[in-house]
């Protein structure tokens, strides 16, 4: 167990974990950033960040992490490995088991750890992550100007990628596993209608083609008449397999907020498991919780925009908020006290 009771402690290395360190360091809080199994988050698998403020002719998704973990360090906050594996809420100071073993006492918490995008186990997913497979259209659609994509998935996500490359890419196939889609009658029906998007049903991705000098290059995809070829064929069913030409590929196959250590502690989480932030007296946003002193930032609060500008923007609150319990924690027991004198 640390010692010292910590005034703050960082659940994240990502954008919104980095940017609520260098707010809680330059207001000399001396946080203490956990960076997790995965340090620097979902944007160290984007290779070119392009609409992140202040950074005209683009910047590589790791030199940003690197820059904001500078950032941080030069003011103070310092960094350690592990992840929150259990959270005891209830009293005060928060107790903290790592995955590392050890446990840490805090008074107050950001939780910024994020959400990972499903992935759907297709041969070579892991090496071309970034490098022409995607998670977010949003992010990387416009380096598929004139390609042939593939969107892979069937609910309200896939749709929104599909719809959103339909103005870069040459043309837009949505690969699903079953017959009918997942997503919202209203969703489905706009991409249903678009007549830039193809839909290949009862198909799902096997092997993505290509190499991080040569980005995505092509897919192997396989489907059966019932749907599920997958399943079907390790079932030792024939299915048919087809090898497509294509520049791109973007898994719309969801998030999981990774809040499982939140679970039972009296933060309140929607029914896909993402930390709801309370609102302030005249009902607007903060990035507080449903415990005083945990403070949620980035993905792990926002299942809608995901967006590492928007991560950073909840980084900065969560730090003011903390900032602000802080000082009140502590003029309260100066009051008490002073009280007892």
């Amino acid at each position: 167990m640390h010692g010292d009771v910590q005034d703050l402690v960082i659940a994240g290395s990502g954008v919104a974990g980095l940017s609520a360190a260098v707010y809680a360091a330059r207001a000399d809080l001396d946080p203490l950033v956990l960076e997790g199994d995965e340090p620097g988050g979902q944007l160290t698998l984007t290779t070119d960040v392009e609409n992140f403020l202040g950074f005209p002719e683009g910047v590589g998704g790791m030199e940003l992490i690197q820059r904001g973990k500078q950032q941080a360090e030069r003011f103070g906050a310092t960094f350690e490995h592990g992840r929150i594996d259990a959270a005891d809420l209830e009293g005060r100071p928060f107790e903290l088991s790592l995955s590392t073993g050890e446990t840490i006492r805090t008074r107050a918490l950001v939780v910024a750890t994020g959400a990972s995008a499903r992935w759907v186990g297709a041969e070579n997913e892991e090496a071309l992550m970034g490098y022409g497979l995607s998670t977010c259209a949003t992010c990387d659609g416009a380096f598929h100007r004139g390609d042939d994509v593939l969107v892979i998935g069937g609910g309200d996500s896939a749709m929104e990628e599909a719809l959103f490359l339909t103005r870069f890419a040459d043309s837009v196939t949505v690969v699903h596993r079953r017959e009918e889609l997942r997503a919202s009658e209203i969703m489905a029906e706009r991409a249903l209608d678009h007549e830039d998007i193809e839909f290949r049903w009862n198909t799902e991705l096997q092997t993505i083609h290509g190499s991080q000098e040569e980005g995505v290059t092509g897919a192997t995809l396989v489907s059966h008449p019932d749907g599920y070829p997958k399943e079907k064929a390790a079932d030792g069913v024939d299915v048919e397999t087809e090898t497509v030409d294509i520049g791109g590929v973007f898994y719309g196959v969801g998030h999981t907020p990774n809040t499982g250590f939140l679970e039972g502690t009296g933060v309140e989480l929607d029914a896909d498991g993402y930390i709801l932030p309370e609102t302030d007296e005249n009902g607007r946003p903060t990035a507080e919780t449903g415990v005083d002193g945990v403070f949620a930032a980035g993905d792990v609060a926002d299942p809608n925009y995901r967006q590492a500008i928007t991560s950073a923007g909840t980084g900065s609150m969560a730090a003011l908020d903390a900032e602000d319990y802080l000082e009140s924690i502590e003029e309260s027991a100066e009051q008490t006290l002073q009280a007892t004198v």
